[in-house]
């Protein structure tokens, strides 16, 4: 009987005991990859266009959020759209060509975009569209310029000097927009 019990107890103790096996690893996200070609590729989807339809390139599960990817080709043109976009952040980098951006102040003659737009549903997310912004801060921007537009932060190119191309960097916490 004492040799069973001592058995017994060395067993309770070291299966009670802490171990140096390591818990399992929790696998770590995926990296993304977005060559210069796909880049280029978005670029020259629609160059006859003002604006390429759904710009993302890739929109992906960053763990807790989502952040999307795109490139957007603007030629000169009459200035375009003042936008606000409620629960998206964008980050431009200038690739090519310069602007007027102009950030903060109202948008001009806001109006709601519908929910179902392609813009709201793929793009950027729920927001407002205007004819421009009254009392923001205009910047020029050239190529290798950075620029963070906060959620929430009215923007607009009130003049394109020739055009700009730009990645826009879209960070998206809510997870509005759809894996891509």
């Amino acid at each position: 009987m004492k040799p069973l019990l001592g058995v017994l107890a060395f067993l309770f103790t070291f299966s009670a005991a802490p171990t140096d096996v390591a818990p399992a690893q929790q696998s770590s996200p995926v990296a993304t990859y977005i060559s210069v070609a796909n880049v280029q590729a978005a670029l020259g989807r629609s160059p006859q266009l003002a604006v390429n339809p759904q710009p993302n390139i890739h929109v992906v599960d960053a763990g807790g959020y989502n952040v999307a990817v795109g490139a957007i080709h603007r030629p000169q043109s009459p200035p375009g759209v003042a936008a606000v976009h409620f629960k998206v952040t964008e980050i431009y980098h200038v690739i090519d060509g310069g602007a007027t951006l102009v950030t903060g102040g109202t948008l001009v003659n806001a109006k709601p975009r519908p929910a179902d737009s392609e813009s709201v549903k793929f793009e950027d997310g729920p927001g407002e569209s205007g004819s421009g912004i009254q009392g923001g801060t205009s910047q020029q921007i050239k190529a290798g310029d950075v620029v963070v537009i906060p959620a929430g932060t009215p923007h607009w190119f009130s003049a394109i000097d020739g055009s700009i191309s730009y990645l826009v960097v879209r960070v998206d916490p809510n997870r509005i927009l759809p894996l891509k």
